[in-house]
This record gives structure tokens, sequence and C-alpha cells, in this order.
């Protein structure tokens, strides 16, 4: 369909069951003007001519926080937020991505090898992901796009691993006939991100934005993750799954956050293995005075944390198997605190009077204690926290997060139940 063709079969309802099913049955409306919005602002860019819809979803971390690297376990979900793109099919080898409030130059996939000037950028992530694509035997091609996110950058939702699995669940379908799994999708985006952007990470963001659905994930084989799709939804059981914006800044927190896999890797060494995953809880203990004479005490704490956490994501998976309410938010809240006491990713070292992370915890503690869980969301210092909230205390929880960080600073998540997907 054409630009025209396709707002106006918005506009007559056509698209509403798929937008009940990403987004809820309220959203609708709200729904059918933004994807208007956006193609009308596509339209500008690029003519009324054949166009496509896509979404790829942000995703939120439930359980295993900073276990990933490590090829542990982790409990993690796509959600309601998203990026939605209209993109239009081209006989050019050039991807043309436009965006509200940023702009990509154009990237010709006829040449894939890596610019060291585009490290860093979206440019590369576009390389990259066509590069990953093409070693595994697909077809790759350019197009034009523009799209529009309400994934948070730098809360914890993984915004570049939503935009890989736009670009691969795009390509797939444009020169792959939709055949891409999703899985390698998320192995594509990895790849783009750790060569081609320059920044190592572990699988965890991709396969949770790409799979789609609550899902809890194995990384014990690192190149076929165990990816196991759990029923979920906290309505279910009377909560609201909120993350709030604490507002602290990212910058200069790549040490921090580069630290941590690297006092785990180390603390592995001193046992004898390459990860982690690979020693027991007794081991850890047996080497305690090893790990703190070669690696210091931090990386001890961290690799009991791992230990224990790695485990705990499967208990909390198994909790929500067996439809344990009370059991998993226990679960959820003993994460929490072994974030805080034990991974030490809460407050920046050094820095004492900025702590945004521990107020917002120490707030939801006293409005929510044992009715519920809250936890840091994602790789911590700074960013979000994660509440699981009864629905009757959620206003109050709102209000009280408000007059701390902001109007605005609190998202009432919504569990989806697919990855990166085409919607026309």
């Amino acid at each position: 369909m054409k630009v025209t063709e396709l707002v106006s079969f918005i506009k007559e309802g056509k698209l509403n069951n798929s937008l009940t099913y990403l987004y809820g049955k309220e959203a609708v409306e709200q729904q059918q003007l933004r994807y208007i919005e956006i193609l009308n602002k596509a339209m500008n860019l690029y003519g009324d001519k054949d166009v496509q819809l896509f979404s790829a979803p942000g995703r939120t971390e439930v359980g295993g926080n900073h276990t990933d690297h490590q090829l542990g376990r982790v409990l993690a979900a796509s959600i309601n937020l998203d990026i939605v793109a209209a993109v239009f099919p081209s006989t050019s080898s050039t991807v043309r991505y436009a965006s509200a409030g940023f702009n990509v130059p154009p990237v010709d996939l006829s040449e894939l090898e890596i610019k060291k000037d585009e490290i860093n950028s979206s440019a590369a992530l576009i390389r990259g992901v066509a590069a990953g694509l093409k070693s595994r035997g697909y077809h790759i091609g350019g197009f034009e796009c523009y799209a529009e996110s309400d994934v948070l950058g730098g809360g914890g939702m993984s915004s570049s691993a939503a935009f890989e699995t736009l670009l691969g669940t795009v390509i797939s379908h444009l020169y792959n006939d939709g055949n891409v799994t999703p899985e390698e999708i998320a192995k594509v985006g990895q790849y783009a991100e750790n060569v081609y952007f320059g920044k190592a990470s572990g699988l965890l963001d991709q396969m949770a934005c790409s799979v789609g659905s609550f899902a809890y994930i194995d990384f014990a084989d690192k190149e076929n993750p165990d990816v196991e799709k759990i029923s979920f939804s906290p309505d279910e059981y009377g909560y609201d799954l909120i993350l709030t914006d604490v507002k602290a800044s990212h910058a200069d927190l790549s040490d921090e956050y580069s630290l941590v896999p690297q006092e785990m890797l180390k603390a592995a060494s001193v046992m004898g293995h390459q990860y982690l995953s690979e020693a027991t809880e007794q081991e850890v203990i047996d080497h305690v005075e090893a790990i703190r004479e070669k690696c210091g005490d931090r990386a001890f704490l961290r690799a009991y944390h791992f230990i224990k956490e790695t485990q705990r994501a499967k208990d909390e998976a198994d909790a929500l198997k067996a439809k344990d309410i009370n059991q998993f938010l226990e679960l959820v809240r003993e994460s929490g605190q072994s974030s805080w006491m034990y991974l030490q990713n809460i407050s920046v070292t050094g820095d004492p009077e900025h702590q945004a992370v521990a107020v917002a915890l120490a707030m939801s503690d006293s409005i929510i204690g044992k009715n519920g869980a809250y936890r840091v969301h994602g790789g911590g210092f700074a960013g979000t926290i994660q509440a699981f909230v009864k629905k009757e205390t959620s206003s109050h929880y709102i209000e009280t997060m408000e007059k701390a960080f902001g109007r605005g600073c609190c998202f009432i998540l919504r569990i989806r139940n697919v990855g990166g997907i085409r919607l026309a």
C-alpha cells in the first residue's frame, strides 16, 4: 500500500487487532494517532509510495542482573515501548534512516568493512547488522526509513538492541521473506554492537528484544542460548510493573560498567575458569583468599553475586511456571538486595553525594515493603529502577517518585508477546 492508503487503512480501524496485541486495547486510539503521524512524516521525506510498517520493542530485565556476560541465566521480557518505522523498499544498496531527534548519514551496504569513523554510531549498527546477516548467508539490500521511538535511551530498556532488532527484522522481510529467526537477529545485533559499534555486551538485550514475551534464557551454550518463553503478566496478579527514571546521567560511567565483567572474569580465572558460570558457590568460597589477594574484595563480592543471582533467575522462572507470585516477588527483592550489597552497581565509587538509584530504592522500600518488589534495573549506577506495585498503590507510588525525580519519570510497562514484527 502507498502511504495515503495505509493511513486510511489505519483510520478505518483495520490495524486495530495488531495494535491491541502489541499495546493493549486501552492504547489503540493513541497508537493509531502515533502511527499515522509517523507515516505522514515519512511521506514528507520520501513521497507517497509503497510502504511497510515495522515495530521492535525495548526490554525489561527481571532476573539475572549482570549474569549474561558470564554465560549465566536471566529472566527478561519484551515491553510495549518500541521503535515504529515506516519503511520504503528500494532497489539501491543504500540505507537511508531518518528519525525524530537524529538523522543517520546514508549507509551503502555494498561496503561492509568496519569503518573507524563510524564507531559508536547508528551507521555502524546498520552496517554491522547487514554484514552479520550476509555472513550467515542471507540477502541484504537498501531501504528508506523514517522511525520514532519511545524506548527510553539509557534507561535499561536497551534502545540500541531495539534498533538492531528493527534493522534485522526489516532486512529479513524485505530480502529474505521473513525467514531470519528471532534468535539469529539477536546474534547479529550483538555482533554489530560488539564488532562494528565497538561496545562489549552480552546477548541478553538483543535476545530479549528480538524473541519477545517473558523469557527465561540460559546462556551456557554461548552460540545457541536456551530460550524458554513463560506466560506471565503482572496484571493477572494485580500488580503494575513500573520503571522509574532517576534522571541520573550515564556520562563517564563506561569504566564503571566495564569493571563489572572484568572483575568477574578475573575471579573466574583465579579458579581456573573462563567464565563464572563454570564455577560453583563452594569453589568461590574456597577461593576467597586467593580472589581477594589477586583481584580485590569487590571482585570476590561480585563473583558471589553472580553465583547466587544466576541460580535465582532459574528459581524465579520456576516460581512463575508454578504461578507462585509470592515466591517470585521474594526472589526479585533478594535480587535487588544482592545487586546493592554484592554487585555494588547502585552508586558510583567516590561520589557519595549523588546516589539517585539508592534514593529511589529507599523510597520504594518505604511504599512497597514486602507487598511487591523493587530492584535496580539494567546495568545500574544510573538509569532506572524496577518495581512490582499493587495496582491500588500505583498512583501513590508514582506520585511519590515524581516528587523526587520529576513528572513523567515513571513508566507502567506491559509485557509484549512478540519481538520484531512487520504490521503491514
